[in-house]
């Protein structure tokens, strides 16, 4: 029987187009608030896998960042996103307070990327100078069980304070907190960030700020390896003409185990050939070195991340 040439022509174009399909990858690229600075590296991120990887189809995700993001992967919805290297232990170990009610094993590492610093910062004419003047102000300590305010959990509690000791808590993203603060409704805020975040930022140019400082003794109160004393260059922001001392944590980008392998290599590969771009994007990706890319590694490699770093010579 001769088949049509319109119908061999119609059956050309379906196969060529379900294999185009099945071809294109999607990468979602999971991030946080906007104006933290986990939203700008995952916007260059997915501008980086677009030019590299032609077949991709990357988009990025803002969300209320380190547990979600993790919560998200483990269910398979996204394939890349970046946390706090402390919300990454506890999600492989399975920690119900923290956001985690079961061990998130389908997760796997990409790389270290840059450093959190907890910066704590207060209306100057709060009163606020030491971590002691905390008690009884009112407070923004992030999303709820984000990584941000895991950290603030901690870094309170090592300094002798919890929640109940101030007059408000708030758990908002950064940009809120800070119109808050601007509006005289809040006294303080702590925020889990790379230097230079743009919600201080513009904080520090709308009213005069103290950042508080977070002595060392603090910070190895926390009795956790993922916290290291670290210290926030003065004149970072506006008014800020002292070095203040803090705690800084390293921050990863993590992938899961459905994730093909050639897909996750090619990511990496990109990210490490294209680092000017996110760099372009924050000046927090100054921090990102290929050789720090296994340090503090809380969980398995992925396979594709592994391939790479075999290739460059960083696993034997």
């Amino acid at each position: 029987m001769k088949i049509p040439y319109r119908t061999l022509l119609a059956f050309a174009a379906g196969t060529l187009f379900a294999v185009s399909a099945q071809a294109q990858q999607f990468i979602n690229v999971l991030t946080g608030g906007t104006s933290g600075i986990y939203y700008p590296l995952g916007v260059s991120l997915t501008q980086i896998y677009s030019k590299a990887i032609p077949s991709a189809k990357a988009t990025v995700q803002s969300t209320k960042a380190s547990a979600e993001n993790l919560n998200l992967l483990q269910a398979g919805r996204g394939e890349i996103a970046l946390t706090l290297g402390d919300a990454l232990s506890l999600a492989w170990k399975g920690d119900a307070e923290a956001g985690f009610k079961t061990p998130l094993n389908k997760l796997r590492g990409v790389s270290a990327t840059y450093s959190n610093y907890i910066q704590i910062v207060a209306a100057a004419d709060s009163g606020i100078k030491t971590m002691a003047d905390l008690k009884g102000k009112r407070i923004s300590v992030g999303a709820p069980k984000s990584g941000t305010e895991l950290n603030a959990r901690s870094i309170l509690k090592a300094a002798g304070l919890t929640y109940a000791d101030f007059a408000k808590v708030e758990y908002l993203p950064f940009g809120e907190s800070v119109e808050l603060i601007k509006n005289r409704q809040l006294d303080v805020t702590l925020q889990s960030a790379g230097l230079g975040v743009a919600s201080i930022r513009d904080l520090a140019t709308s009213v005069n700020i103290v950042v508080v400082s977070i002595p060392a003794d603090v910070v190895a109160k926390v009795g956790d390896a993922a916290y290291q004393a670290a210290i926030i260059p003065a004149n970072t922001y506006q008014g800020q003409t002292a070095d203040v001392p803090t705690a800084a944590i390293a921050n990863f980008l993590v992938s899961h185990e459905g994730v093909p392998v050639d897909l996750v290599y090619q990511m990496t590969k990109a990210m490490y050939d294209n680092l000017d771009m996110m760099v372009a994007a924050h000046a927090a990706a100054k921090a990102i070195k290929r050789e720090n890319a296994l340090k503090g590694m809380p969980l398995p490699l992925h396979p594709g991340a592994e391939k790479y770093y075999r290739e460059v010579g960083l696993l034997k």
